[in-house]
């Protein structure tokens, strides 16, 4: 029993640890740049806004999002099909692995990390003109731009 219990322990830390690396771009629910980033991801969706790391919504949402380019938040950001493809498969191989919600939000800040990390944040501060709204994250986030998004990083404009 001495030798079993040890290696039942081990067992379920290798299966935890396997199961964890399958969604490489999160970190115990933080959202982060997976090792490996997609070129025409970087390209496509830097144009407009920051790149969003993938860990930030479901696969469900990425998907979704995807699939409506022609109507992206009001503008058309449509793309070539086949770069479509290559970032729609990249954003959904490295989603987030912490969420729970049933629907697939298109918004990062209707995630349930952005609520609980920014609900006790008054509205005055969203509207403020350095940050503009709750999706610009490189406002607040000086790491952001390299999916970087803790604590000890944060400089709230006045």
């Amino acid at each position: 029993m001495t030798i079993i219990k040890p290696l039942l322990v081990a067992v379920l830390l290798a299966s935890s640890f396997a199961a964890h690396a399958k969604y490489n771009g999160e970190d115990r629910g933080k959202p982060m740049l997976p090792a490996q980033v997609n070129a025409k991801w970087q390209a496509e969706c830097s144009g407009c806004h920051m790149v969003y790391p993938p860990g930030l919504l479901p696969a469900a949402s990425w998907k979704k999002l995807m699939t409506g380019l022609d109507k992206h938040f009001g503008v058309d950001a449509s793309v070539a099909a086949a770069d479509q493809a290559e970032i729609t498969a990249f954003l959904v191989a490295n989603p987030s692995n912490r969420w729970t919600a049933t629907t697939a939000p298109l918004r990062t800040t209707e995630g349930e990390w952005f609520k609980a990390k920014h609900g006790g944040i008054k509205a005055e501060v969203w509207s403020r003109a350095a940050v503009k709204s709750k999706s610009n994250c490189t406002a607040c986030h000086t790491g952001a731009e390299k999916g970087v998004f803790d604590e000890h990083n944060i400089r709230i404009p006045n």
